[in-house]
């Protein structure tokens, strides 16, 4: 895992120093090793984080007779086989790394490289002889890739920070991409909450020359259309499913240079991930886990269970509210996006245990919600499709009383609250009926900000646009699935709350469960596989029901949750929060009115963050966090005290001269 950066000019050849300068941005990325490559029209930089290959594996990177440069972030963890379907067609090679097996896989193949990697990726290839800049980025998102163009040339990063490390890039606000924010939970490729910067969508490349520019998807998830998936079996599904992820597990934990760990989470899907490895590998496992000092919020005892089953050597951290208050700035500018949960603030934390045991790679259980169907918002819209064909009846809306078992304050507790809540929008036929609700609470958050015209924009209908024509043969739940996969996994999960806190503290992530033939397998399957009544991810316990423990598997689902508000107000407020939300701080951003700020945080100081509203929480966190991301990359440039030169060894290969 690594950073990238680099600039394409064609009216002049591209500075070393601001690629340099760029590169300072990124040194949490890449703290083994850096280097620039520069022609005529390009510069290529990049930061390594050295896992597979240590020895031979830096980059930039070219093909012998140097007509192909690349610099790369991530892994292609099918790159073996590549390498030997490769060299049975003429390819040599020179070292042992994926990076060389991408250059040799485009000469092959060109962009329909792209569809065989199985991987996580953002990377730059420039073709010298043809001119041409080729960018791609995995087909989840798992890996950020961020370009902007601005006086003739297009300037690209795995981070906005080092984009803004050029002074002429401007630097303000996109407010639709902050209403996204404030609807979806992230904003939606490849718009961002910076004016001008876009990130590359993910599952797409981008192919850029003098004069053209073509960005085309290589993979978009598809699901079969409703009912032509009835005849397939769930045993026989549960044992390929076994079988993918096992592989899936074996290729992210054994495919390394250096030591791999696994989190665990508490949950089914970072125990199957660690069971797999325990049962499958003869490689001892260490294994590391986030606790609250808070019991609504703490997991502990699961996760204890399943690393006492599984005999691995465990780490733990307890974080309280004060530690998120404190880490809450550092989190936001790793995001480089507002967040409407405190949630991602601990994964810095976490991270940072695995570092501090030298661990620079874990696997995770990410991804299984969104493929798998396990998420509260899909057993939500199948009681509501169920109220929805009687919307009068009091017997349908008492089943609104299933859900959210683990939750203190759940609605099956209130329940007017919750048939007004679920009852809205029961129009069966609406593309986005499975997220609605949530959306128009969480878009609530808009009758805070400040009169502007791009508030205005329907960015729920905009986004149900862009859903594949073939959404209309789709069943239910496989468009909720394609709404959760193009907003919240990307833009939220993968970044905010996954790579951003784990680069963050120089650990690489990496995520079975978003393996390319688990995530095939998984879109064609019948949602009844999945979702069993209100059993979501009744496949995955079905096919690793061995492997868990009953109170593992048994357990009702409870989505990873921290202390919000009340994080920021323990004994009085942290000064950065009144730095941040006064009202020339307020005015300056133009984002929220000044007022209701002064009432927002009026109320919170009062209760001291303690049982506020869902509604609530998220207003704290969207103002502290978008203010925070004005002080940090608009009224500041994105720079920090932890930037550094880039790390040792650096090459800087220039081929200017001899263009």
């Amino acid at each position: 895992m690594c950073g990238i950066a680099g600039v394409l000019s064609f009216d002049y050849p591209p500075e070393t120093d601001l690629v340099a300068r760029m590169l300072t941005r990124l040194p949490h990325r890449g703290p083994d090793g850096s280097g620039i490559f520069r022609d005529e029209r390009v510069a290529l930089g990049h930061v390594r984080l050295a896992i597979i290959d240590v020895a031979g594996g830096q980059q930039p990177m070219s093909v012998d007779d140097e007509s192909l440069w690349i610099t790369f972030n991530g892994e292609i963890f099918n790159y073996l086989e590549l390498r030997e379907e490769l060299a049975t067609l003429g390819h040599r090679f020179r070292t042992d790394s994926d990076t060389e097996v991408i250059l040799h896989a485009w000469q092959q193949w060109q962009e329909g490289c792209f569809s065989r990697f199985n991987g996580q990726w953002a990377l730059a290839i420039w073709e010298r002889r043809n001119q041409r800049l080729i960018l791609s980025r995995d087909r989840l998102g798992v890996r950020p890739l961020y370009l902007t163009r601005h006086g003739g040339r297009l300037v690209f990063a795995s981070e906005v920070k080092a984009i803004f490390a050029d002074p002429r890039i401007p630097r303000t606000f996109d407010r639709v991409g902050l209403a996204e924010t404030m609807t979806f939970w992230s904003a939606v490729a490849p718009r961002t909450v910076f004016a001008g910067v876009e990130q590359l969508p993910p599952g797409h490349v981008a192919i850029i020359t003098e004069r053209t520019e073509r960005i085309l998807p290589f993979w978009q998830p598809q699901f079969p259309h409703r009912g032509a998936e009835e005849s397939q079996d769930l045993a026989r599904n549960a044992g390929d499913l076994r079988d993918r992820l096992i592989e899936a597990v074996r290729l992210r934990f054994l495919r390394s240079d250096v030591p791999v760990g696994a989190y665990l989470s508490g949950g089914i899907d970072s125990a199957v991930t660690a069971a797999v490895i325990t049962r499958y590998t003869d490689v001892p496992l260490q294994t590391f886990s986030l606790r609250f000092a808070d019991a609504d919020f703490d997991e502990g005892s699961f996760q204890l269970a399943m690393a006492r089953r599984l005999g691995t050597e465990h780490h733990q951290i307890t974080v309280d509210a004060r530690d998120i208050g404190r880490i809450f700035p550092e989190a936001v500018r790793h995001a480089e996006t507002p967040i409407l949960r405190a949630a991602p603030a601990p994964m810095l934390l976490l991270s940072r245990l695995a570092r501090e045991h030298g661990y620079r790679v874990v696997v995770t259980g990410e991804g299984a919600d969104e493929v798998l169907a396990g998420y509260d918002v899909f057993r939500e819209a199948r009681l509501r499709e169920f109220i929805a064909r009687d919307p009068d009846s009091a017997l349908r809306a008492k089943a609104l009383d299933l859900l959210y078992p683990w939750m203190a304050r759940s609605p099956g507790r209130a329940p007017a609250f919750a048939r007004e809540f679920f009852g809205r929008g029961l129009d069966v036929t609406d593309p986005a009926f499975s997220h609605r609700p949530r959306w128009d609470s969480t878009s609530a958050l808009l009758g805070m900000t400040a009169p502007h015209p791009d508030w205005a924009t329907d960015v729920a209908t905009a986004l149900t646009g862009t859903m594949p024509s073939a959404h209309e043969a789709w069943d239910p739940l496989s468009r909720a699935q394609w709404l959760e996969m193009t907003t919240l996994l990307p833009g939220y999960i993968l970044a905010s709350q996954g790579d951003r806190m784990l680069m963050a503290n120089s650990v690489e992530g990496r995520f079975p469960f978003l393996d390319k033939d688990v995530v095939d397998l998984a879109n064609r399957l019948p949602s009844r596989h999945k979702l069993l009544g209100l059993d979501e991810k009744h496949i995955l316990k079905k096919a690793f029901a061995d492997l868990l423990p009953d109170e593992i598997l048994t357990r009702p689902k409870q989505p990873y949750r921290s202390p919000d508000a009340a994080s920021f107000f323990v004994d009085g407020s942290s000064p950065w929060v009144d730095e941040v939300t006064a009202p020339d701080a307020v005015a300056a951003a133009g984002i929220f009115e000044s007022g209701v700020v002064a009432a927002l945080m009026a109320k919170v100081r009062r209760t001291g963050g303690v049982r506020m509203s869902n509604t609530d929480n998220m207003r704290v966190l969207a103002v502290l966090s978008t203010q925070l991301i004005h002080h940090q990359f608009i009224a500041g440039d994105g720079s920090s005290p932890a930037d550094r030169p880039p790390a040792e060894p650096m090459t800087l290969i220039d081929r200017a001269a001899h263009s």
